[in-house]
């Protein structure tokens, strides 16, 4: 736990945080606009609302490497993939099943740092990944066994946006050893924006043309998940303890699912309420036993959901 006393309670930001991650999904289901230009518009507005505190890492930008560039437009695309995966999972199946297999992002992450940076883990987190795992077969076998197609294309699509998630998180641990970590976010939202534009423009999807109703969503899906929360969890890194933060990873698939319930009406069978559960108990156990070595350079999620 950090030493420096915040201004308000812990429980009262950490709490915020969570419910703006879970509104995340909810507005991308609101929304009629192709998810790919929904993610730029996210990625765009959010890079204006950081742009005037840019200015004072504009020396740290210029004396970026040959190396670092590439690494940099390498984790900006991993991002720019991880939203058309995930974001575009929810055309096909429940907020509840595609937040909870978001919900693995640590448990890849882990996966990733042992076969790249050789950093090990013990049995136990181990143990709490398998079971984590588990949760998620039953999840996408139960969206087979219900004869969807979209529901199992979904949850697939879902699975393999937060590996590459994942990937550009273990990218953002090698740039963060040299690198402000909000320079950091500012570039790579940048590059995936300028990627996920250059998407748009090669499948002729419309940059324009699109209602106030959606251009509200867009802003909403940068201020409220993006500053409320990602960039609020930043900030609490600075009063609470890394684990701490870190559960809150578990608080969106819940909050979520609770809000798709009430607002569009979604419900989970219970094979995949079963299949949910174990997948938030294997990730708690993974979290409780599986901290970062004294050293590591922590990622936070600022892509997710």
């Amino acid at each position: 736990m950090n030493s420096e006393k915040p201004p308000i309670p812990v429980f009262i930001p950490l709490f915020i945080g969570i419910i703006a991650i879970s509104f995340s999904s909810i507005f991308v289901k609101w929304s009629s606009s192709p998810v790919s230009v929904q993610a730029m518009y996210r990625l765009v507005i959010t890079v204006l609302i950081m742009l005037p505190f840019a200015g004072k890492y504009l020396p740290a930008a210029k004396s970026l490497k040959r190396s670092e560039v590439l690494l940099l437009i390498l984790s900006g695309a991993m991002l720019a993939l991880h939203f058309l995966l995930w974001m575009g999972s929810l055309t096909w199946t429940s907020v509840a099943s595609s937040t909870i297999i978001l919900a693995l992002q640590p448990v890849f992450v882990m996966i990733g740092a042992y076969f790249w940076f050789k950093e090990k883990t013990s049995l136990a987190a181990i143990g709490g990944m398998a079971i984590a795992f588990l949760g998620v077969f039953l999840l996408i076998g139960s969206s087979g066994l219900s004869g969807s197609a979209g529901h199992l294309t979904g949850d697939v699509m879902s699975l393999l946006g937060t590996a590459a998630v994942a990937a550009h998180m273990l990218l953002g641990q090698l740039l963060l050893r040299r690198l402000p970590s909000f320079l950091y976010s500012w570039l790579v939202f940048v590059v995936a924006a300028v990627i996920l534009a250059v998407y748009n423009v090669g499948m002729h999807i419309p940059l324009a043309g699109y209602s106030a109703r959606e251009w509200g969503i867009f802003a909403l899906l940068a201020v409220v998940p993006t500053v409320f929360g990602h960039l609020l969890f930043n900030w609490l890194m600075k009063y609470a303890s890394a684990s701490t933060v870190s559960m809150s990873v578990l608080g969106e698939p819940v909050g979520a699912s609770l809000l798709a319930f009430l607002l569009l009406n979604e419900s989970m069978s219970t094979l995949q309420a079963g299949g949910g559960a174990l997948v938030l108990l294997g990730l708690v156990l993974f979290l409780k036993v599986g901290k970062p070595k004294k050293g590591a350079v922590e990622v936070q999620p600022e892509g997710l959901g």
